[in-house]
């Protein structure tokens, strides 16, 4: 992390001490954001693979709880109610993204305290290429070329609470636990997610949804993408990361499908013609050290497959006049 921070841990490469239960899904997990497509997905991939899972989120799932993970209907900014639910949890996948002003990064940090209180050995969080992203060109860049954006430069409100997040989750890294254990923990950085049933982000980059950012730029920029499935690979093997034989705590990692995606050979489906033009500037991460360190080895998707069964599946748009000259920097949108 190329935060400065008044933490002088922000990132540690510590060597983890002592047994450890959830290899590959197995033991106690909490997801936080369960409801979402993202934490949901995550949710049930963990259930299947034998472990017993809670879903928390404000908002009960639009699909069935799978077996082997129960939902509870939590605010986790509720330090008591995440305290109790809490009780023999091993792992804690942070997906759950909301606004931090001043009281709400107290409330964030309830999440890393819960974790030293309950004994927790891991969280892992979800955060986004876009702390490193402020609108400039970045061509495959990496965890230690790219720095994070200073706080007072993100290109927008969610990026920057993003990255106060990180900062909070790495200068946790290696805090005592009660019990006697450590607190390990890593940073995620996925680009835009798509995938079968994928309508959040998929609307956020649609222009007639009013979530789409301009910039005058090159018609060939580029972009990553990561498959819904592939974010949840790199989750599962975060966490084995964070084990005895493994010296990875205190980690960030960017993560995508592997490739980069012009981004008008995908976007002309959404928006009309007119639309189309000076809309990108190129952002493409590398993924060697997720290959490197975590063994994350991305399965080949196809991004097309996923908007085509948007634009059949998407509501009536809701046309109204913009203003695109007022609009500044192209953004995938993270939640």
């Amino acid at each position: 992390c190329h935060i400065q921070t008044q933490y002088p841990n922000c990132v540690v490469a510590a060597r983890l001490e002592g047994s450890e239960q959830g290899q590959h899904g197995t033991g106690r997990v909490l997801v936080t954001g369960g409801a979402g497509y993202f934490g949901f997905r995550l949710g049930r991939a963990l259930a299947g693979q034998g472990a017993t899972v809670f879903l928390l989120d404000l908002h009960k799932p639009p699909w069935d709880i799978p077996d082997g993970a129960v939902f509870q209907q939590i605010d986790i900014r509720d330090y008591d109610a995440l305290y109790k639910i809490c009780a023999g949890v091993d792992v804690i996948y942070h997906t759950a993204s909301y606004g931090m002003s001043g009281p709400e990064q107290v409330m964030f940090g309830w999440c890393v305290v819960v974790c030293t209180e309950r004994g927790i050995s891991k969280l892992i969080y979800t955060s986004t290429v876009n702390v490193a992203f402020a609108g400039r060109p970045i061509e495959d860049g990496d965890e230690d070329s790219v720095p994070c954006v200073p706080l007072d430069m993100h290109i927008d409100h969610y990026s920057r609470t993003k990255a106060i997040a990180e900062r909070m989750v790495l200068a946790a890294d290696g805090r005592s636990t009660k019990g006697g254990g450590l607190l390990h923990t890593c940073v995620l950085r996925p680009s835009g997610i798509y995938g079968p049933g994928e309508r959040r982000h998929l609307h956020r980059v649609n222009v007639e949804r009013r979530l789409f950012s301009f910039c005058f730029g090159d018609h060939n920029a580029k972009m990553n993408w990561v498959h819904v499935d592939n974010l949840v690979m790199a989750h599962v093997l975060a966490a084995d990361a964070l084990t005895a034989d493994k010296a990875f705590s205190g980690q960030v990692y960017f993560i995508n499908d592997g490739e980069s995606a012009n981004v008008f050979e995908w976007l002309t489906p959404l928006v009309s013609s007119n639309q189309i033009k000076n809309i990108a500037v190129s952002h493409t991460f590398k993924i060697e050290k997720a290959q490197r360190e975590l063994g994350f080895s991305p399965k080949k998707y196809s991004l097309t497959d996923s908007v085509d069964q948007y634009l059949r599946s998407r509501p009536p748009p809701f046309v109204h006049p913009i203003n695109y000259s007022l609009l500044c920097c192209f953004k995938p949108i993270f939640g």
